[in-house]
């Protein structure tokens, strides 16, 4: 293999980490035009190759970010995708369905916030009317904001919108989307290494991750005799514009520095995990949580 191509799959080196941001710049939830580095989603690298063909699959929180990357991935292994976002996300949404309608494939946004049982349900019948089924869900929005001191500083109302938004939502979701789940289908939740080594300052975050993976092995054992596999991928400290709307300034900067790789990982280095769940290639895994982390360990 030439040199240069060694460099090219370096993983200490492919991708640059961000550069200091004041996250006062980015109101929550984040628009990924008001980021200083924009994150790679895999807009000019991924590459399917027909592992999803006539799959059709809910991916909440997928105008941006992991979501983004996990619809653009689904797309090019010829998924149609419901994209699920805030109202604020509008422009996110647009983009991110266009990337996949170039990819041939269908989409649909559908706007609304996931902490209501009734937007749940409904767009899990969307799903089912507009592309005709349902395959894939990914349970993937979530809501963090840091909190430096902690416990103390974390709000009723704030720890009420991280579970409804993190875990209500979860169960909403998969309720309502197990009836129409047939035997191959999978469902997909976004856990976090917060699951595992979890730190003060995102205490009701990392409460609602360790809940996220006790719910994915839970829901696996339950549904296994139906054929139908849950899994869940469990990101380090991954470059979206939800850090840069939640974290500090002054860690922003140095996100991710702290792997043995040195470095945040990009969106487009989580949508294979996903694709891997999702396709027959994981046939016989249900109930696990995939690690990608920059090398942090889970335990």
């Amino acid at each position: 293999m030439p040199e240069d191509q060694y460099a090219q799959q370096d993983p200490q080196g492919q991708f640059k980490g961000p550069e200091q941001q004041d996250s006062e710049q980015i109101p929550h939830p984040g628009v990924t035009r008001q980021m200083d580095d924009e994150p790679d989603h895999g807009e000019d690298s991924y590459r399917g190759s027909g592992r999803l063909t006539g799959k059709r699959a809910i991916i909440t929180g997928g105008d941006s970010g992991i979501g983004r990357a996990v619809a653009i991935a689904f797309a090019r292994e010829g998924a149609d995708v419901l994209i699920a976002y805030l109202p604020d996300e509008e422009e996110d949404a647009r983009q991110t369905a266009q990337l996949v309608e170039k990819a041939g494939r269908r989409a649909v946004t559908v706007a609304g916030d996931i902490r209501d049982e009734q937007h749940c349900t409904a767009l899990v019948e969307q799903a089912v009317g507009e592309l005709g089924g349902l395959d894939i869900l990914v349970n993937n929005a979530a809501y963090q904001m840091a909190q430096p001191g902690g416990i103390t500083d974390i709000t009723t109302e704030q720890f009420d919108r991280v579970m409804k938004t993190n875990l209500y939502a979860m169960f909403w979701l998969s309720r309502a989307a197990v009836p129409h789940l047939r035997p191959g289908s999978t469902i997909i939740n976004t856990a976090s290494i917060q699951a595992y080594q979890s730190t003060p300052e995102l205490l009701d975050y990392a409460t609602t991750k360790a809940g996220i993976v006790a719910f994915t092995r839970a829901l696996a054992a339950g549904l296994a005799e139906q054929g139908i596999r849950v899994n869940a991928v469990a990101p380090g400290p991954i470059w979206t514009p939800l850090i840069p709307a939640t974290m500090p300034a002054e860690k922003v900067g140095s996100f991710g520095q702290d792997t043995p790789l040195g470095r945040a990982g990009q969106p487009a280095e989580l949508a294979p995990a996903y694709v891997f769940f999702a396709s027959q290639e994981s046939s016989y895994i249900t109930g696990e949580v995939l690690a990608v982390t920059g090398g942090k360990p889970l335990a």
